[in-house]
């Protein structure tokens, strides 16, 4: 309670001293959940338009959820008195109201189309939906008869801490949990910030705030939908080239799986939590939130400059590579537009009703293919039977029955197939048969559909395996073992199909050496097996290469592959530089941040005006070891973020050079001190303990470099010249990408 009181004090000045109104900063609560995202002294937008000012990502956990009949619970079962991520009931129905009013089916034409607002067309999006749609349908949800909390919604910023929480109490993910989420926190933003949003399907939350007006114009304005990398599998491959936060402007190296770090983080509450009453519930999550909260504003500078080092690595390999291409840098951004233009065009419906009837037609050959096996099968029985020499003749009939009656089948099906064409399709349908490159190709591309389809399943199967949290080992292992079974059986089919797609590659690619196919044909690449379970959004089995090509002249991204690859590099680099936008912005604003708070504490200690309330000795406790900490976790974040430069000018970060000074002496200390430690309970380990002591040197090592730099930290210091301005540039830290042990004795 003292640190609620000492922290609504330091808010307090701190809003006296900014002199800003406060539509130009998000509120205190967005404040103090996110430093990086919302701690800045005043909003600064982004000079390039396309990058959001946060980003945020939502997702849903169904095993934390609530027993229906939890014993003895509602008799223990005190409100909440603590602030909390939930949002409210009240809050949640009023939107699901809302969302039920509006939502009034509507009939859709046959002809492909772009819906208001959207840039992937009705064929693809439904595609996507059906897609997830399926996976959903396999997964196992809470039911609301056995449980009364069957989930939870939680909205993240890009650096993992909590903003806002929703209790599920329906069967599946219900936009309108996630529209109350949004709803609330741009309660919270000023009106200019703008907000990027990766959700697992995020094409279908912007479709359906665009076709049912689920928010307003102003605020969907200032939204960019993206879907996580994780699930970027289970989208159709124009939809990728949109919504992949690699592909799509403004993400930079953001993967919207800060929702899965947090379900892993709380999974060992799950037990526990099934039979808690309700604000037991919250309560538990609450502080357990708070917790974690606690622990990661001390790693910041280690996140930053952990990001920092993988994004300047990523980007001078790009770069790199792009100078072997020598490829110009506008022709490769003109040449990705013109493929997603190409790619994500709506289907004419001429084209649909060809791809219809070619899909009927290659049925009808395939099948003719079968009743040829099928008689040829029959023949053979009836030579062997002819013959007489068979030592069963029993078997014998019965294969020969079986094959006879196969046989019959076909010619049915085959019959009813033929006469269900059009005049049209029956002509097609004798041109295929005697062009063996209509026919050869048109089987490709539906093997590669089959393909794509096994791939996107055994995926959804291998992240049941990853992300299923359960309460005992014993369930969780037959889960493990049921879905690697699973996995295991698909392998096989995949991987034969794999060769028969590249079988037809090679007769195609024959077939045009042979001057037998159209003069535009390109050849379809075959697909490498290494990786193939991968999905990742580079991956050429997303390609149609070959398959799927218009024109005469096919373009430069289609048919170059130095252009292909130089488009892939380039937009490797394009996400890297706006990373380094983020992280740039996000240092300038940590530094701000602690400059404000230090400044902040300084007037509440030394202010005669507020003298009275330090007077209570606890307070008083409090405020110091706040100052105090403060100054432990700057020495932190000033080393870490000493390469990355400020986005925009701030004076210092607030304490004098003195302070700073004997934070890092202290430091030092407290470093040696726990060296002393750790070596008497060395000696009192027992020697046949190998790994331990591994394992144990190994850490020492990391802390003895921290040390080693903290003592350099303090050498510089003291030999500064004593007038020396706060706001000088800290390039004497040396860089460590090491593992820091300052959180843990910060923590002490």
């Amino acid at each position: 309670m003292a640190r609620n009181h000492i922290s609504t004090l330091i808010t307090d000045i701190r809003k006296d001293q900014a002199h800003l109104p406060p539509i130009n900063q998000p509120s205190e609560y967005l404040r103090s959940h996110c430093l990086l995202c919302f701690g800045g002294n005043t909003y600064h937008g982004s000079d390039l338009h396309s990058i959001p000012d946060a980003i945020i990502c939502i997702d849903a956990c169904f095993t934390q959820k609530r027993s229906t009949n939890p014993c003895g619970a509602d008799s223990i079962n005190p409100p909440n008195p603590t602030p909390t991520f939930f949002l409210s009931d009240d809050d949640v129905k009023v939107m699901e109201d809302f969302v039920q009013s509006l939502q009034v089916s509507r009939a859709e034409g046959d002809k492909d189309h772009y819906e208001e607002g959207m840039h992937v067309p009705v064929s693809v999006l439904n595609g996507c939906g059906e897609s997830f749609v399926a996976a959903d349908e396999k997964c196992e949800k809470a039911s609301t008869r056995f449980f009364t909390d069957t989930g939870l919604m939680a909205l993240l910023c890009r650096h993992d801490r909590v903003l806002w929480l929703a209790n599920l109490t329906s069967v599946g993910e219900k936009q309108h949990y996630m529209l109350t989420l949004l709803d609330r926190l741009f309660k919270h933003l000023p009106p200019q910030m703008t907000i990027g949003l990766l959700y697992d399907i995020g094409c279908q939350l912007e479709r359906s705030c665009q076709k049912w007006k689920l928010l307003d114009n102003n605020t969907l304005s200032h939204i960019s939908f993206a879907i996580v990398v994780f699930h970027a599998y289970g989208h159709q491959w124009p939809c990728q080239i949109v919504y992949h936060p690699r592909k799509r402007e403004g993400f930079g190296l953001s993967d919207g799986e800060g929702c899965e770090r947090l379900w892993s983080s709380l999974k060992q509450l799950i037990p526990s939590l099934w039979v808690f009453g309700f604000h037991q519930c919250l309560f538990v999550l609450d502080v357990q939130i708070h917790h974690l909260d606690t622990k990661s504003i001390q790693g910041y500078g280690h996140w930053l400059h952990r990001r920092w080092i993988h994004c300047q690595t990523k980007k001078n390999v790009a770069l790199d590579s792009l100078l072997d291409l020598d490829i110009d840098e506008d022709m490769l951004h003109a040449q990705w537009k013109a493929q997603i233009a190409h790619q994500t065009r709506p289907t004419p419906h001429k084209r649909q009703s060809r791809n219809k009837a070619a899909e009927v037609i290659t049925t009808i050959l395939a099948l003719e293919k079968t009743l040829d096996a099928y008689k040829t099968s029959v023949h053979e029985l009836e030579m062997q039977l002819n013959v007489g020499s068979i030592s069963n003749i029993a078997e014998l009939n019965l294969q020969l029955s079986d094959a006879r009656s196969q046989c019959a089948k076909t010619t049915d099906t085959l019959r009813c197939r033929k006469a269900a064409l059009g005049t049209q399709a029956k002509a097609d349908l004798e041109k295929m048969k005697n062009n063996t490159y209509l026919t050869v190709h048109f089987n490709a591309h539906a093997v590669k559909i089959h393909i794509w389809d096994h791939l996107r399943q055994c995926k959804f199967e291998l992240e049941r395996l990853e992300r299923l949290y359960q309460a005992t080992i014993n369930v969780e292992h037959k889960i493990h073992v049921s879905t690697q079974y699973s996995i295991k059986r698909r392998e096989p089919r995949i991987l034969k199909l794999v060769s028969t797609y590249n079988g037809l590659c090679t007769q195609l690619r024959s077939l045009i050496r042979q001057w037998r196919a159209p003069p535009s044909a390109v050849p379809p690449r075959p697909i490498i097996c290494e990786g193939i379970f991968l999905l990742d959004v580079d991956d050429e089995i997303w390609q149609d290469i070959g398959l799927d090509e218009d024109g005469i002249n096919p373009p430069a991204w289609l048919s170059d592959e130095a252009t292909r690859s130089g488009i892939r590099l380039q937009l490797e680099v394009d996400r890297c530089i706006e990373e380094e936008t983020h992280l740039m912005r996000e240092r300038t604003i940590m530094q701000e941040w602690m400059s404000a708070e230090w400044e902040a504490i300084q007037t509440v200690l030394r202010d005669v005006g507020v003298s009275s309330l330090i007077d209570d000795i606890v307070v008083s406790f409090h405020m110091w070891a706040h100052a105090d900490e403060l100054l432990h976790i700057c020495v932190v974040w000033k080393k870490k973020v000493q390469d990355i430069p400020c986005a925009w000018p701030v004076k210092s970060w607030g304490p004098q050079n003195e302070d700073i000074l004997r934070a890092a002496q202290d430091q030092v200390q407290l470093s040696f001190f726990q060296y002393e430690d750790d070596d008497k309970s060395v000696g009192e380990q027992e020697e046949s303990d190998e790994d331990s002591d591994l394992a144990y040197y190994e850490v020492r090592d990391d802390e003895l470099m921290d040390a080693i730099e903290e003592v350099a930290l303090a050498d510089e210091y003291r030999y500064q010249d004593e007038d020396i301005d706060d706001d000088v540039e800290d390039t004497f830290m040396p860089s460590s990408p090491t593992k820091s042990s300052l959180k843990k004795r910060c923590c002490m």
